[in-house]
């Protein structure tokens, strides 16, 4: 079954008035599954590990179409993880509902200086009748505190504020800041301080091998299926 980040991908594309190109020109063929070309299709690598948090992926209006993102990966990986495209003058009745659904303790992951210092936490209030849902703003930077400013409904939650301990690793667009991650490495950071830890391997591993995969597909190489970074993931995936 089709997971939220391609659910949302299908209506998107609906929605489109011209056909969505990624690079590679209008020819080029990819798996609906991992977007990758065939030849370097991942689908068959995808980790199948437990998670108690939930994901909530808020997300600028074209970053669902584009292969590059890491959102995808998150989805991939996680089974609660729900997808949304944000719009300023509006918001879907779902994401409204999911917020206030009692099961889940919604966190808004953002940095520590553009909110109140009142919001911001660094760490999770540990709650056994609620599971962590972590709420990622997916887009452009400019595009991330926009709808960090510009959505009422999340101003109620927490400002769960992240310090990565390296830089980013994602080679697959130019970010402002090398000390920006990208959607899925700060994923694998929250389920990092949600104890799920194992999950948080697996996304890490599973990030860099999506990574490599990509990058040689676009230089036409072959990928080694039995090298260092798939290796991490096999290793993550069947952890016990």
């Amino acid at each position: 079954m089709p997971h939220a980040v391609s659910r949302l991908r299908a209506a998107r594309l609906t929605r489109s008035v011209k056909p969505f190109l990624a690079r590679g020109g209008p020819k080029g063929e990819r798996c609906s599954g991992c977007r990758l070309v065939p030849s370097h299709c991942i689908c068959a690598l995808r980790p199948d590990v437990p998670t108690r948090a939930g994901m909530c992926l808020l997300m600028a209006d074209i970053e669902p179409l584009k292969p590059s993102n890491t959102g995808w990966l998150i989805a991939d990986v996680v089974a609660d993880t729900f997808a949304f495209g944000w719009a300023r003058t509006e918001v879907a009745p779902a994401l409204l509902a999911l917020l206030n659904n009692p099961q889940w303790q919604p966190y808004v992951v953002f940095p520590a200086e553009f909110a109140d210092d009142t919001r911001v936490v660094h760490e999770l209030t540990h709650n056994d009748n609620k599971r962590p849902l972590f709420i990622l703003l997916d887009g452009t930077w400019d595009e991330s505190r926009k709808m960090f400013r510009k959505s009422p409904y999340l101003q109620n939650f927490p400002v769960l504020s992240l310090h990565p301990e390296q830089l980013s690793r994602y080679k697959l667009r130019r970010a402002q800041s090398e000390a920006h991650l990208c959607t899925a490495e700060v994923g694998a950071m929250c389920l990092a301080l949600a104890e799920d830890t194992q999950a948080a391997e697996a996304l890490n591993a599973y990030f860099e091998v999506f990574t490599e995969h990509y990058l040689k597909a676009k230089q036409q190489l072959p990928v080694d299926l039995a090298d260092d970074v798939h290796l991490r993931l096999q290793a993550a995936t069947h952890a016990a």
